[in-house]
């Protein structure tokens, strides 16, 4: 085990590296000691996040932009932002979307 000494040290710094980011905000960042700016501005974060790895996904095609009626992924998308809006629920858009793109390609739309 001390022939791997190196090895430890890599995977406690990598342990480390991926639990500070993680468990410092919390630790340190009471929400009620931040402003409301920052707690209204941090709410966007998640949707923000979303948004960036879902958008390739629906709109690009073989490294080009593609919105056409042929897009499978777009039209079942835009609908499941409305349900979005509508319910405010993150599961159930998805599994409304997942739904939508199941039953598409059943009935050989896709």
């Amino acid at each position: 085990m001390i022939e791997h000494w190196e090895l430890l040290l890599c995977i406690a710094g990598a342990s480390l590296v991926t639990c500070i980011p993680r468990v410092g905000p919390m630790m340190f960042l009471n929400t009620e000691a931040l402003p409301a700016g920052v707690r209204r501005w941090l709410s966007f974060v998640p949707v923000a996040v979303m948004a960036a790895l879902l958008g390739p996904d629906v709109l690009v095609r073989d490294n080009a932009l593609f919105l056409s009626t042929d897009n499978l992924f777009l039209m079942v998308a835009i609908p499941a932002l409305a349900v979005a809006w509508w319910t405010k629920s993150f599961f159930g858009t998805i599994a409304f979307g997942m739904g939508a793109v199941a039953l598409a390609r059943y009935w050989g739309l896709a």
